[in-house]
C-alpha cells in the first residue's frame, strides 16, 4: 500500500496534486491551521495531517476537535509554552526513529505569538528536517485588510500586562516606520489603546481587526485620537481577539512637509495664495517658491 493510499482524503479530486508530492520521514512538518474560520485550512495541510504518525498540538481538546472536523485521527502529543522543552525531546526520538510528526497551534501559525519556536529550534539543532506549511497567520491578515500603505512591517505581539511595563515597550517604539502590529486579549484592549494614546501622536492611523474569519468579524481604521471611544461605543467590542496596527513613524523630511502642508491648507482659508506661501514659509522654515507653486495646486483643486 503506497502512503497516498493510507489517507483517508487521498480520493478526493481536489487533494489529487498534494498526494503525489514528497513527504519524507524523519521530518517535522509546521502546519498553520485557521484562526477562526475552519475551511481556511489549506488542501496540504489536510493531507500532511492526515499523513503524519502523530500531532505535537498547544492543546489536545482544540486539535483533536479540528481533526474530527474533517474525519480524521491522529495521536496527539501535547506540546505547549510549560513544557516545549520536554516535548522537544519526546519528538526528537520519534522523529529519529523515522516518523514524521505535524506540529500546531490552536490557530494560526505556530512559533508567532504560540509555542513552537523552542521545538523548531531543538529539532534543527538535532540536525532533523523542518518543512513548514504556509497558511492562515492573523497579522498578515490584518495588514492585507488595513489599507495602511507601507512596504515594511514590524511585529511586536503582544504588549506587557503591567502598565510600567507596557508603557516603556511603547516608548521604544516611537521612531519605528513601519507599521506595527499587536495581538491583544479582549479583557486588555481597553488599557492598550490608552497606552497607545499616552505614547504616540494622536493623528496616527490605528486599524482594530477583531475576530478575525469568524461571524463577528470586524476591522474599523481610524486616527489614534478617535480609538478609546470608538472601543467604548459597542460593549461587544471588549470580546474577541485583536490584532491592532498601528501606522508608523513619518519621516522627519515627511513629518515637516506635512506640517507645512496643514499651515498652508489652514492660511489659504484666510489669505491670498501670495501671503498663505510667505507665511508657511516664515512658520516653517520651508522654501517660499515651493510654497507659493503648491498653493496654487491646492487653489486650482478647490
Amino acid at each position: 500500500m503506497t502512503e497516498s493510499q493510507t489517507s483517508p482524503i487521498a480520493q478526493l479530486p481536489v487533494i489529487g496534486e498534494a498526494v503525489h508530492q514528497s513527504y519524507p520521514t524523519a521530518t517535522l512538518y509546521i502546519v498553520a491551521t485557521p484562526i477562526g474560520n475552519v475551511t481556511d485550512i489549506s488542501v496540504r495541510a489536510l493531507h500532511v495531517l492526515a499523513l503524519v504518525d502523530a500531532v505535537a498540538c498547544e492543546d489536545t481538546r482544540n486539535t483533536g476537535h479540528l481533526l474530527t472536523r474533517f474525519g480524521l485521527s491522529r495521536p496527539l502529543i501535547a506540546a505547549h509554552q510549560h513544557n516545549e522543552r520536554e516535548a522537544a525531546d519526546k519528538l526528537i526520538a520519534r522523529l529519529q526513529a523515522g516518523e514524521r510528526i505535524a506540529l500546531v497551534s490552536d490557530a494560526g501559525t505556530p512559533g508567532v505569538s504560540d509555542p513552537g519556536a523552542r521545538i523548531v529550534d531543538a529539532v534543527r539543532a538535532a540536525g532533523l528536517r523542518v518543512v513548514p506549511l504556509p497558511g492562515a497567520s492573523a497579522a498578515v491578515t490584518a495588514l492585507s485588510a488595513s489599507g495602511l500603505v507601507n512596504d515594511q512591517f514590524y511585529f511586536v505581539g503582544f504588549l506587557p500586562a503591567k502598565a510600567r511595563q507596557r508603557e516603556s515597550a511603547l516608548q521604544k517604539l516611537l521612531t519605528v516606520g513601519a507599521t506595527m502590529v499587536f495581538y491583544e486579549a479582549p479583557h486588555r484592549i481597553l488599557d492598550c489603546v490608552e497606552a497607545l494614546a499616552g505614547v504616540f501622536e494622536p493623528a496616527r492611523q490605528v486599524v482594530f481587526a477583531r475576530e478575525l474569519t469568524k461571524l463577528f468579524e470586524e476591522i474599523h481604521r481610524c486616527p489614534l485620537s478617535e480609538a478609546l471611544a470608538w472601543v467604548k461605543a459597542d460593549a461587544h467590542r471588549e470580546k474577541g481577539e485583536y490584532v491592532v496596527l498601528l501606522e508608523g513613524a513619518q519621516a522627519e523630511g515627511d513629518a515637516e512637509d506635512a506640517e507645512a502642508e496643514r499651515i498652508l491648507h489652514i492660511l489659504l482659508a484666510e489669505c491670498s495664495v501670495r501671503q498663505a506661501a510667505n507665511l508657511t514659509a516664515q512658520i516653517t522654515g520651508r522654501k517660499k517658491n515651493a510654497l507659493y507653486d503648491r498653493a496654487l495646486e491646492i487653489k486650482g483643486q478647490d
